[in-house]
């Protein structure tokens, strides 16, 4: 049997829905699972998900929110004018997951080490996306962490012979995607379902070799798997472009 190549979604201190979701793909030890980042906010435990994930050496990229927390700590102390921006955003729940003993400097650790992106040939996995209009030694995690409508408006593929597999940006923010389906952009695929969101609930695996989907659902504890095809909807990039200029005051 070829090993899969699996992608984990944002799971946002999910970990009884991340567990239900790895239970339902099975990996087995040839299978390689990596995880988009964002494991932490929002969601009730996060420290739990940051454990699981370093201690099984999963390849995982940073996150913006995984940015944020680092951006607000020193030492396992936290501190800075970004402290309130990054609580007001989901950080008080991963605050609570540690508890009083705080977050232990391995963690942060571990944090620090985290790529931007990961090259896996014909797969290009990154947290948000990537600006079209630099080249890639030129961006930073500010973009590949935190662009959204730059890089979903794309008219063109970024790379010629790569997808671009993401999260960051719930998939029912963009136009024309229902809550839990996966948007396909140009040469672009995101997989933010929404884990944390009540509108949604749905955190996602994509198992890239056999083009399945599986989903589990955090509010609901339902499962599903389909197919690539019948999860994915298409996002043009006019109508995001449409959406930013409504969206302008």
């Amino acid at each position: 049997m070829t090993p899969r190549r699996i992608v984990i979604g944002d799971v946002h201190g999910h970990y009884d829905g991340l567990m239900t979701l790895l239970e339902a793909i099975a990996p087995n030890s040839s299978d390689r699972v990596y995880f988009l980042g964002d494991l932490i906010d929002r969601g009730p435990h996060s420290n739990r998900v940051v454990k699981f994930v370093k201690d099984n050496s999963y390849p995982c990229l940073l996150g913006n929110h995984e940015q944020m927390l680092l951006d607000v700590m020193g030492d396992g102390q936290l501190y800075g004018p970004a402290l309130q921006a990054w609580l007001y955003s989901g950080g008080h729940a991963t605050v609570n997951s540690y508890g009083d003993a705080g977050i232990p400097q391995d963690h942060i650790d571990w944090m620090h080490t985290l790529p931007t992106y990961l090259d896996l040939g014909d797969i290009w996995l990154v947290h948000a996306g990537v600006n079209p209009q630099m080249p890639l030694d030129k961006q930073t995690a500010d973009q590949f962490c935190w662009i959204r409508e730059e890089f979903h408006s794309i008219t063109q593929p970024y790379f010629p012979d790569k997808l671009i597999v993401t999260g960051h940006t719930i998939t029912f923010t963009l136009p024309g995607v229902a809550p839990g389906k996966l948007a396909l952009g140009n040469g672009w695929l995101d997989i933010d379902t929404g884990a944390y969101h009540p509108k949604s609930g749905w955190l996602t695996g994509l198992d890239i070799t056999n083009n399945q989907v599986y989903q589990a659902n955090v509010q609901r504890r339902r499962v599903r798997k389909m197919p690539l095809e019948e999860a994915v909807t298409r996002v043009e990039p006019n109508q995001v472009l449409r959406r930013r200029s409504l969206l302008r005051p």
